[in-house]
């Protein structure tokens, strides 16, 4: 696997530049983007074996030939050690857990990944500004999406994760479900709201949206025990001149509490622990409790395309099985994914010892992530089922998985099947609807 690695590793110069060094890079280099590399900094080029075709600007206008399309192949645990070059150590153990109903349809690949002109035209200008502050946590000279196009270190594909194009102003609706190792859940229905500055009503304001990232609300809708719980998050940039600020309302106590827990490994909201707060959305937050090492770039199997498991004929029982979703309704093809390695610095704290990031390249989110115990022992695997949301010309997730392997739980998050409007991209927010003091108007019951 690390042989493949390193074929795809970019030139050391680049690839292993320390965090306190300048991130932006020349001009020349950043007029790669378009031409040798997609507007976002992906490998234009397709592999040498074809398996993984060039990529089309063209914006995906037929979602109907993928759902007629069959799979190519199944990987199960009996036939897992033949495709294991492009499998995670994760992938591997979970067909390993749950031999007789786990399964990985594999079909073309189809690199539909697009985004609007302006954040391709952000992706170039950031190029040339970016930089990392010193520590690597916040960002200066940058503006809104897509840092570091051109990445040289392993933070630098972090931060494009944190920072990648949601919409810029979005609503959504959906399902999450923390599964016991028997299978039973109870749906948790979440209200999300999260807005970029320049995204909200009125526009970008130097002095109040100065160093900040996103604005983000979360409501519980379902179930009764827990409706009217609000998280409010204020993300920031530049996390060493000022770190994240959250607040919390409960329903039941109707106070609004500031809550500086809510922030790497402390109990993720409206989850039953079964994730971190950091987990969602994959990965969140400062990366600062971390050694990053960049390890160059693999082909992966990944969960691609994943309009099927989005579907509004099929229900949340169909979806959601004991251990992991129903392989009948997901997707995997080959894609290329930055590999980047956590390692828990010797002076902090947290669950996770060690994480492996796989980045796809061609939308700069996490595919899989393999996570670490204390003891170096493979404890949870995450996965993200991708998908490109058409009507926005953005790519996202349709749900996210996280397995314990140790436990027998999973969580899934993000899917809206039974929900009438899941997403709605372009939502009007205004700054108001993000303070404190709207946190108790939003969660009334």
């Amino acid at each position: 696997m690390f042989t493949k690695i390193a074929a795809y590793t970019i030139a050391t110069s680049l690839a292993f530049m320390s965090v306190g060094s300048i991130a932006k890079v020349s001009d020349e280099e950043a007029m790669k983007l378009g031409t040798q590399l997609t507007p976002v900094g992906a490998e234009k080029n397709g592999n040498a074996s074809g398996t993984i075709p060039s990529w089309n600007v063209e914006p995906l206008s037929n979602i109907e030939s993928i759902l007629l399309e069959s799979p190519k192949f199944e990987i199960t645990a009996s036939n897992a050690q033949q495709y294991k070059d492009n499998l995670t150590l994760g992938q591997l153990a979970l067909l390993e857990k749950y031999p007789d109903s786990h399964k990985m349809r594999v079909f073309d690949t189809k690199r539909t990944a697009t985004y609007p002109q302006r954040v391709y035209e952000l992706a170039k200008k950031n190029a040339i500004t970016a930089e990392l502050v010193q520590g690597g946590n916040g960002l200066i000279n940058f503006e809104e999406t897509v840092p570091f196009p051109i990445p040289q270190s392993g933070l630098e594909v972090i931060w494009n994760h944190i920072t990648r194009y949601r919409g810029g102003s979005v609503e959504r609706v959906i399902a999450q479900a923390p599964v016991k190792k028997n299978g039973d859940y109870t749906i948790v229905k979440i209200n999300d709201r999260l807005a970029w500055p320049q995204h909200l009503k009125g526009g970008y304001d130097a002095e109040k949206d100065n160093n900040m990232l996103f604005y983000y609300l979360q409501r519980v809708m379902e179930p009764a025990r827990m409706t009217g719980n609000v998280l409010l998050v204020h993300e920031t940039i530049d996390q060493v001149a000022e770190p994240r600020s959250a607040w919390l309302y409960n329903a039941g106590q109707r106070r609004v509490r500031r809550a500086p827990q809510v922030a790497y490994d402390s109990p993720g909201f409206a989850s039953e622990s079964t994730r971190t707060t950091d987990n969602f959305d994959m990965y969140n937050g400062a990366p600062d409790r971390y050694h990053w090492e960049l390890l160059g770039k693999q082909e992966l199997y990944i969960p691609y395309n994943s309009f099927q498991l989005a579907s509004k004929d099929l229900k949340y029982k169909q979806i959601i099985q004991k251990g992991h979703l129903n392989p009948e309704f997901t997707r995997y093809e080959l894609h290329r994914v930055w590999v980047v390695e956590a390692t828990l610095k010797e002076e902090e704290r947290h669950v996770y010892h060690k994480r492996r990031f796989y980045i796809d390249e061609d939308t700069w989110q996490a595919a899989v992530i393999d996570h670490y115990d204390g003891r170096g022992k493979l404890w949870r695997v995450a996965e993200a089922h991708e998908m490109q949301f058409t009507d926005a010309n953005v790519p996202w997730f349709t749900a996210e998985t996280l397995h314990d392997l140790i436990s027998g739980r999973m969580l899934m998050t993000g899917l809206t099947n039974e929900e009438k409007e899941g997403f709605n991209f372009g939502a009007e927010s205004k700054r108001g609807d993000f303070t404190p003091g709207a946190l108790r108007r939003s969660g009334k019951r």
